[in-house]
């Protein structure tokens, strides 16, 4: 048997801690390849279609042919800037320098990448920062171009927020600055979430000046979502029931769909019309932002769940309301019931189709932190009560389908006419 040389060995392990050493010292990464654990479950979730973004996917040979496209959007940018005193060159030589300086940083965002020089790496980022601009803010000729081609379009705005298509957005920020800060006089993040604002499936979304700039393009339309990163309501998850949307409405617990106002789940005040018997008659209402189902949701959810679970210091709040809904769908039923209430708005097909999209995306997710906790507490001490828990029995015996009802309405009918057949018996029998 070869002796170990121990010299040799000690010296790899101190290479190896002083790698360490440096990874401890990055920042988070926060663009990397997702885990096999959530990309086995839709695969096609969070791979691009058309165009790489950053070194993730740049040597996927499908994505190949659309460079030549990104010189056109790259040439019209540049060129876009010549009345203004700004040649191709200066203008590309000032985002390189920029770049340039940003490097350790914008390799400390990346996972997994291979290793690409700083100058392949900054070339890299000029080039698709600069076709994310002209993408987003298109010159008249790229829009006559992206108009042209609807599939391909739509496609390309899918592909800029998949996880891992992405660039830090702190160098879309100095390109912008380099290039179209002087035509157009915008805060870009503002801007980019109101060019793709579409894609989220609320309807309300806000972005008012975080205290940190957004990680990317997806970080972004993830913190719009909720206003704050610091919610008081965050507590560790422990086992609850779940009661589903149609158990709740049996149990009489009301469903509101929230469009404008806050963009958390809430319990509203008890509705009654006697205050002093709110306590034993009331009927909660469930306030949730209102989702609305598209071809692209599943896609959008997948990617900013994986980035909330893998991204240190990102809050849950999506995951949160993601889970929160599988808890309500167990099947059509539930989705129905959540449509008809505007919570849900389904334009994806069917309502099995929905129903099958919400119980799938929280799959294999870890949830540490539900957001959500104190209101289904709520709702399970609403349910455990004496008369909630009467009426849901009741209506889950007589009313759950037509046949069950009409039982019910004849069994009153016929008891009612015995009733009236013996006070007729009785009058007669006195007569």
């Amino acid at each position: 048997m070869a002796s170990v040389d121990v010299r040799d060995t000690v010296e790899i392990l101190l290479d190896c801690n002083e790698k360490g050493e440096k990874l401890s010292r990055k920042f988070p990464a926060s663009i990397y390849m997702v885990p096999s654990i959530l990309r086995d479950l839709s695969p096609s979730s969070f791979e691009p279609r058309v165009v790489s973004i950053g070194p993730l996917h740049r040597e996927d040979k499908i994505l190949k042919d659309f460079d030549e496209q990104k010189t056109l959007y790259l040439f019209r940018l540049l060129n876009r800037l010549v009345p203004s005193g700004s040649s191709p060159r200066q203008t590309l030589n000032k985002c390189l320098h920029r770049v340039e300086t940003l490097i350790t940083e914008i390799r400390n965002c990346y996972v997994g990448m291979n290793p690409y020089s700083d100058a392949e790496l900054a070339k890299m980022m000029v080039m698709d920062a600069c076709f994310i601009l002209e993408f987003l803010f298109p010159s008249e000729e790229s829009e006559n171009l992206i108009r042209g081609n609807i599939t391909l379009t739509s496609s390309i705005y899918q592909d800029l927020v998949l996880l891992e298509n992405q660039i830090p957005f702190v160098v879309l920020q100095e390109i912008f600055d380099c290039t179209l800060s002087t035509l157009f006089k915008v805060i870009l993040t503002s801007a980019v979430l109101e060019k793709l604002k579409f894609l989220l499936p609320f309807s309300v979304i806000r972005y008012d000046g975080f205290d940190t700039k957004p990680n990317h393009i997806l970080g972004l339309l993830q913190k719009s979502f909720h206003q704050s990163s610091h919610p008081t309501n965050v507590l560790t998850p422990q086992e609850f029931r779940k009661p589903s949307a149609v158990e709740l409405d049996m149990a009489g617990v009301k469903f509101k769909g929230n469009e404008y106002g806050n963009e958390q789940i809430a319990i509203e005040h008890m509705s009654c019309w006697f205050p002093c018997f709110c306590r034993f008659w009331g009927h909660p209402t469930l306030t949730m932002p209102v989702m609305r189902i598209y071809d692209n949701t599943e896609q959008f959810l997948r990617n900013a769940i994986a980035y909330e679970q893998c991204t240190p210091d990102v809050p849950n709040c999506l995951t949160s309301y993601a889970c929160a809904l599988d808890f309500l769908v167990d099947d059509t039923k539930d989705v129905i019931k959540l449509v008809e209430s505007k919570v849900i708005i389904n334009n994806l097909g069917s309502n099995e189709d929905a129903a099958n999209m919400l119980n799938s995306i929280a799959k294999q997710v870890v949830l540490t932190q539900f957001y959500y906790i104190k209101q289904w507490e709520q709702l399970d001490t609403y349910m455990n009560a004496y008369w909630p828990k009467r009426i849901a029995q009741l209506r889950r015996t007589y009313f759950s389908s037509p046949w069950s009802f009409i039982a019910l309405i004849a069994g009153i009918v016929l008891f009612a006419l015995t009733i009236v057949q013996t006070i007729f018996t009785i009058k007669a029998a006195y007569k």
